[in-house]
């Protein structure tokens, strides 16, 4: 995630000033939380990796978002309305930090400053959040399936400033976070490999062509 503050010492003084802020540890496929419930929670994914999954009434999987350590998630991000099936699954070991938003004005019994360290600081949160899901939309507006793929790795390579990339998830995964089919989207990177714009070993992708 991208802010203008030190995230790193913002979790620190959530963590260990507030007392409503609660950190629970999750196992590799294990649901973190759900969308069902209308709560306003603000959740930190402190360590692992983990995917927001939509799931519509045909049982087909879409992944929204796929998190990494110090992204935020939560209900006060989504206004459910028709699909209740949407959840938080854990893709690793995870640990994260649970707050209830509507708590923000509300002051610990510790009377921690960290209050008005969040009132100040949530709008880059917001701005990052706001950042990420319009990324995820152009991809998805893409008409293609080799611009949907070439737009992803593009947007890995941007972030880590390399051409070699190591897909943060499994293909199928992949498949799903970009809702293409997954056996077109095999074929599509065959051609791609092919036509030499990318080198393929596994899950490791290397750009040869922009």
């Amino acid at each position: 995630m991208n802010t203008n503050f030190d995230i790193e010492d913002f979790i620190q003084s959530f963590s260990t000033q507030c007392t409503k802020a609660q950190i629970k540890h999750f196992t590799k496929n294990e649901t973190i939380t759900t969308y069902i419930q209308k709560r306003n929670q603000l959740c930190i994914l402190l360590k692992g990796h983990a995917d927001l999954v939509r799931y519509d009434f045909d049982g087909n999987r879409t992944i929204v978002e796929h998190l990494s350590k110090n992204d935020i998630f939560g209900e006060i991000f989504y206004n459910i309305t028709t699909n209740n099936e949407l959840l938080v699954e854990a893709k690793s070991n995870c640990e994260v930090l649970f707050y209830n938003y509507n708590d923000i004005h509300k002051k610990c019994t510790l009377n921690c400053e960290f209050h008005t360290y969040l009132s100040e600081n949530l709008p880059e949160f917001i701005l990052s959040k706001i950042t990420n899901l319009n990324m995820r939309i152009e991809l998805l507006t893409k008409r293609s399936i080799r611009d949907k793929l070439l737009g992803y790795f593009n947007l890995l390579s941007m972030r880590t400033m390399s051409k070699k990339l190591v897909l943060p998830f499994s293909l199928t995964d992949l498949a799903d976070y970009l809702s293409i089919d997954r056996s077109a989207m095999m074929r599509e990177l065959k051609l791609l490999k092919d036509d030499g714009f990318i080198i393929k070993t596994g899950n490791t992708i290397t750009l040869n062509k922009q």
